[in-house]
């Protein structure tokens, strides 16, 4: 279902009004519109096509999934893709919502393919600053770009937390190799995610501060240039993150290789210790005769040379910490 809004001077004054009323509130040029449509196809949005003039090519990016994060300009209005995120923090698995927006003069259009995206939390933040309602379309548009990057910056923030566990599993007293590359592969999949959806916003919000453009007035201009400085953070972030993701594979290699060598080393240590009882019972059981052979004296004297010589490699081994 479509849901409207309609402000008129900074002023909300009504919403949840029919689509085919919004041609007489623009003819007012101190209107301003929202409509959000959550749609499946192309038709969904063949109504409006005509009223605002929509270009074809923005239309078909509107309607078509897994478009890159964009802002469009266009004869009669400006085309914006974006992506919310949302990070599971139990599995680190990064979950994106996309939304599309048609930016006028005096209306805001959303386009939703699913319910996925938080529409009501964009409505909110509207509600939450009516003051800036004078600024028109600019204002509506701070409203949804705000959730935009607010949710990049939450996901960056959970994948940060989850970071930090992981490198308490690496160091942990108790090896949990596979579970430290399971997470570090699923964390490093998010995170590859995440920038593809971060990375052109910067380009995008830079854009809407051109004033060439004049879709941001003097009264938002500095809440735009928080919104960028935002997207700088996130981006960084997430650069940084990348970064440290990939450093813990190659500490967790590392880590593996210094226990595997640790443990050879042990191994080789008792396999000497070993050695020596087995070379000398073994030397004491030729069947010819030697000094002691078949008498008390041979027993007590290899017993002795067994357990000296193993004293001897094991303190020897303990000394270097080999054992």
């Amino acid at each position: 279902m479509a849901r409207t809004r309609l402000y008129r001077d900074g002023a909300l004054i009504a919403e949840d009004f029919p689509v085919a009323d919004i041609s007489e509130y623009l003819k007012d040029p101190h209107s301003l519109v929202w409509l959000d449509l959550c749609v499946g196809d192309g038709d969904d949005l063949h109504a409006i096509v005509e009223e605002f003039s929509l270009h074809s090519l923005a239309v078909e990016d509107a309607v078509m999934e897994h478009q890159r994060p964009k802002l469009d300009r266009y004869e009669h209005h400006m085309f914006l893709a974006a992506y919310s995120t949302k990070v599971d923090a139990v599995t680190g698995t990064l979950t994106t919502a996309e939304v599309s927006a048609f930016i006028t003069k005096q209306a805001l259009i959303t386009v939703r393919r699913d319910g996925d995206f938080d529409i009501d939390a964009v409505v909110h933040r509207w509600d939450a600053s009516p003051d800036l309602a004078a600024s028109g379309v600019a204002y509506l548009l701070h409203g949804l770009l705000d959730h935009v990057v607010d949710s990049h910056f939450d996901a960056v923030h959970t994948l940060d937390d989850a970071m930090e566990g992981l490198e308490d599993l690496l160091f942990d007293d108790r090896p949990h190799d596979q579970q430290v590359q399971r997470r570090s592969f699923e964390l490093r999949k998010s995170l590859v995610l995440l920038r593809r959806v971060v990375l052109p916003m910067r380009e995008v919000v830079n854009t809407l501060l051109r004033r060439d453009l004049h879709v941001i007035d003097e009264t938002m201009a500095p809440y735009f240039q928080d919104v960028y400085d935002h997207v700088l953070r996130a981006t960084e972030w997430t650069e940084s993150l990348r970064d440290l993701v990939t450093t813990i594979l190659e500490t967790n290699l590392t880590i593996q290789g210094n226990r595997i060598n640790v443990i050879m080393r042990k191994v080789t240590s008792w396999a000497a210790v070993i050695a020596v009882p087995t070379a000398v019972t073994g030397f004491y059981g030729q069947n010819i005769p030697f000094p002691g052979y078949g008498q008390w004296s041979g027993f007590i004297i290899s017993t002795a040379v067994i357990a000296l010589l193993s004293v001897g490699l094991y303190l020897a081994f303990r000394r270097r910490g080999w054992i």
